[in-house]
């Protein structure tokens, strides 16, 4: 029963079979390989946008970070929501690579930005001439980490407001795939039609071995990407095993199937604890996280029953009172079975029912 993240699911059997064919022979380095060629064509078509520019990196960190360097200046300003991935679990990384650019956290119920909210701080925002950071950039998260998906009318109306700013938008889409079956949307809607400029795509929660795409919708920051990938070290020699990955990703929408088992795992779990009276559910479940607090001592009974998964926002003390309310995160993968969805949810209704 492991729930703890979705990056501790496997990679998808097709993926490390592409890998397999990837490591006979002889290949081009650095992204100059024919695969890479191939997985750019089909991500230009997949987002409808034939002249977007198309790298890979080997973390979500870089894909972010690196990302955001080429929207914000060192005296910039990058607006976030305070809970997200750039905020919270990336070391500075962003910060680093921006060569200081200034995170301006922002609130909003079940992990996003609401676009008066936005506008509220924007407009609210003392000019101070060169002695303050200036505006640069949003970043948006999409899935949320708290498991909510952004609408593409609430992308949109969240760029206007930034683009009404002078700022760029940055979007993290370590799990856009679980955002994209949830909605029925195509990718260049919840994208570049909303007013995305730069797209951190994921594949590593999604049955990748370790591949995410960063795609830049305005192929004039191309060579600023490509230089910042390398200085940072980020840039592959064997380029071939992370093209093999994307090429395998998403041949066949392999992206789309695996995203919907997930979600599908996620709905379901949902659906179980939701239905037990010891259990709330304080985020919608709407991608293949579920987030729903339930009493510490029924976290106590599915922590000595193996069931492994993370409190939120972090871990707490499993010693205290037993009726309290702890908040915990569950994230289903691609590879989540039925059976570990039934066995988590009969495991919390017994220990409820033992009191």
């Amino acid at each position: 029963m492991w729930f703890a993240s979705d990056n501790a699911g496997p990679a998808h059997p097709s993926v490390i079979a592409a890998l397999a064919r990837a490591n006979e022979g002889s290949a081009a380095s650095y992204g100059a390989e024919a695969a890479m060629g191939r997985v750019t064509a089909a991500l230009r078509a997949l987002f409808e946008a034939p002249e977007a520019a198309v790298f890979l990196v080997a973390t979500g960190t870089a894909a972010n970070a690196l990302a955001l360097a080429c929207l914000a200046p060192p005296w910039g300003a990058i607006y976030c929501h305070r809970e997200a991935h750039v905020a919270v679990d990336e070391c500075g990384a962003p910060e680093f690579y921006t060569g200081g650019a200034k995170l301006v956290l922002m609130d909003g119920a079940h992990g996003r930005i609401d676009p008066e909210d936005l506008a509220a701080a924007l407009a609210g925002a003392t000019p101070r001439g060169v002695h303050g950071v200036q505006n640069a950039a949003l970043s948006l998260t999409n899935a949320t980490e708290a498991g909510s998906v952004y609408t593409p009318a609430e992308i949109a109306a969240l760029t206007a407001v930034a683009r009404a700013h002078g700022m760029a938008v940055h979007l993290d889409g370590a799990r856009l795939a679980n955002a994209l079956v949830h909605l029925g949307s195509s990718p260049a809607e919840l994208t570049w039609k909303a007013g995305v400029d730069v797209l951190s795509f994921g594949g590593t929660k999604n049955g990748l071995v370790g591949v995410e795409a960063v795609i830049l919708f305005d192929p004039a920051r191309a060579w600023e990407f490509e230089l910042r990938r390398k200085r940072g070290g980020h840039l592959f020699s064997k380029h071939r095993y992370l093209s093999a990955q994307m090429e395998a990703y998403l041949e066949g929408d392999l992206w789309r199937d695996l995203a919907l088992r997930a979600n599908a795992r996620g709905a379901k779990l949902a659906e179980g604890l939701a239905a037990l009276d010891c259990v709330r559910l304080f985020h919608p479940t709407e991608a293949n996280l579920v987030m729903a607090a339930a009493p510490r001592r029924v976290h106590r009974a599915l922590r000595a029953a193996g069931a492994v998964y993370g409190f939120w926002p972090h871990e707490l003390p499993m010693e205290g009172p037993g009726e309290d309310m702890l908040p915990a995160r569950f994230a289903c993968n691609w590879a989540t079975s039925e059976a570990e969805v039934a066995q988590l949810v009969a495991l919390t209704g017994a220990a409820a029912e033992r009191g």
